[in-house]
């Protein structure tokens, strides 16, 4: 590695590579300083060696100049994430902390980004050109989405679904443990031997044990991913399952996964939007993180089919995450690259529309807690299996899976998303009182 000198300004080197001459460090710092309302919180090492920023914790390495031009072209999270797919920008250390100490800074103000004048911007680009960055705007990396007409129509909604869960069943039989649950698991245990696959299948007793399902029971699973519901009320309940998705690599694995435990006699596999659902009756219906999909507008008709869907008496399970009241939820690169139209609203917001669709709400369970360890188990298995993940879906997607789960888990860790099982009922009529 080359020899690092130091500067006048200490939080600025460079090294040899330079060949004496002003570092891209020397000349971008005061432009960023500027932007960004103070010294960035992390210790960045520019394509020539040169170095800017402060901080012992992870180094932002930057290895091409092509990064400095996505983000003139796309500022932002969205820029930022786009690089580091793409390669451009790697983390030595750990990712989360190198996203932790940013959003601190930020929320902490020690950042404060300005409003840069004209001639801020003037000087900031010639900047930019005497380092090489600038250029046509780069291409998106990897995969993102790219939906078409209105959202949330079935078209849409089905493209969307589509991009995310069709990605390859190999891919997440990589990721997931043997339930193939993609869900917040229900952790009741620090033993040793206790895993990701005994969180899942606690997290389905409970929804189980909460529907009251018995041994013919009906049950409908709308959005029921790979099966996991589905295979477990079946088989552990003897529950007459109809499990829905739209996704149809997800509906292809569930309908193998029934015939191969002799479960054709109990489930039907249904590839279809929630909208065009037949039947009523059901004595539980249950969705498990499907109503993040749904859109804002479109929840109260969705609460509406939830209750219309079951019997008087029936049980309802929603399985949802929620935004922070004052958090965003979501933001650029998970609607870009992840969940596309995806739409979370704090918690109290969804209790009130399933009431209002004339639910009556049973009980909460929050969660938050354990989807931290959830995500957790993921990323030790992406990271593990690291060369599989990118022979199946390259590398670029692997980096996207690498970011999100690292700044999922972040924001449950820190309260800005969180995810609850909420349990209800559709009432019976009122019984007259007697005279």
């Amino acid at each position: 590695m080359p020899s690092v000198t130091t500067t006048a300004d200490p939080a600025t080197r460079r090294t040899d590579r330079t060949g004496g001459r002003p570092g891209a460090a020397d000349l971008l710092r005061p432009h960023l300083d500027r932007a960004l309302g103070g010294r960035l919180p992390l210790r960045v090492r520019l394509w020539d060696g040169s170095e800017l920023g402060s901080g012992d914790g992870p180094l932002i390495v930057v290895n091409r100049r092509r990064a400095l031009r996505r983000l003139l072209w796309q500022p932002g999270e969205l820029g930022l994430a786009e690089a580091y797919i793409a390669g451009e920008i790697d983390v030595e250390g750990d990712l989360g902390l190198a996203l932790r100490t940013v959003w601190d800074a930020v929320r902490g103000s020690a950042l404060r980004p300005v409003r840069l004048s004209a001639a801020d911007r003037a000087r900031a680009l010639g900047a930019a050109v005497r380092v090489g960055a600038i250029g046509p705007r780069p291409a998106p990396p990897g995969t993102p989405a790219r939906l078409r007409g209105v959202p949330h129509s079935k078209d849409r909604d089905r493209a969307a679904i589509h991009h995310h869960y069709d990605l390859s069943n190999d891919f997440y039989a990589l990721l997931l443990d043997e339930t193939m649950a993609y869900s917040c698991g229900y952790w009741t245990s620090d033993a040793p031997d206790y895993g990701s696959a005994d969180a899942q299948r606690d997290k389905l007793d409970l929804i189980c044990r909460g529907l009251r399902l018995t041994s013919g029971s009906r049950l409908l699973d709308i959005g029921c991913g790979w099966g996991s519901l589905t295979l477990h009320a079946a088989a552990r309940y003897g529950a007459r399952v109809t499990a829905v998705t739209l996704a149809v690599r997800q509906a292809a694995y569930v309908r193998a996964r029934v015939t191969e435990l002799g479960l054709d006699d109990l489930v039907t596999v249904e590839c279809r939007d929630y909208r065009d659902i037949a039947g009523d009756g059901y004595d539980a219906v249950a969705t498990v993180e499907m109503g993040e999909h749904v859109g804002d507008a479109a929840y109260p008709a969705f609460a509406a089919t939830l209750h219309d869907r079951l019997r008087p008496g029936g049980r309802l399970l929603v399985q949802q995450m929620s935004r922070g009241r004052n958090a965003p939820g979501g933001g650029a690169f998970i609607e870009t690259y992840i969940a596309a139209d995806m739409h979370m609203r704090p918690l109290g917001e969804t209790v009130t529309l399933l009431e209002g669709a004339g639910l009556e709400i049973r009980s909460v369970t929050a969660l938050r807690e354990h989807y931290v360890r959830t995500i957790d188990a993921w990323h030790r298995t992406l990271d593990a299996r690291w060369s599989d993940a990118v022979a199946l879906v390259g590398e670029e997607t692997a980096r996207v899976w690498r970011l999100y789960l690292t700044g999922s888990a972040l924001a449950f860790a820190e309260r800005r998303m969180g995810v609850d099982q909420i349990l209800a009922e559709r009432p019976c009529p009122a019984t007259p009182l007697a005279p």
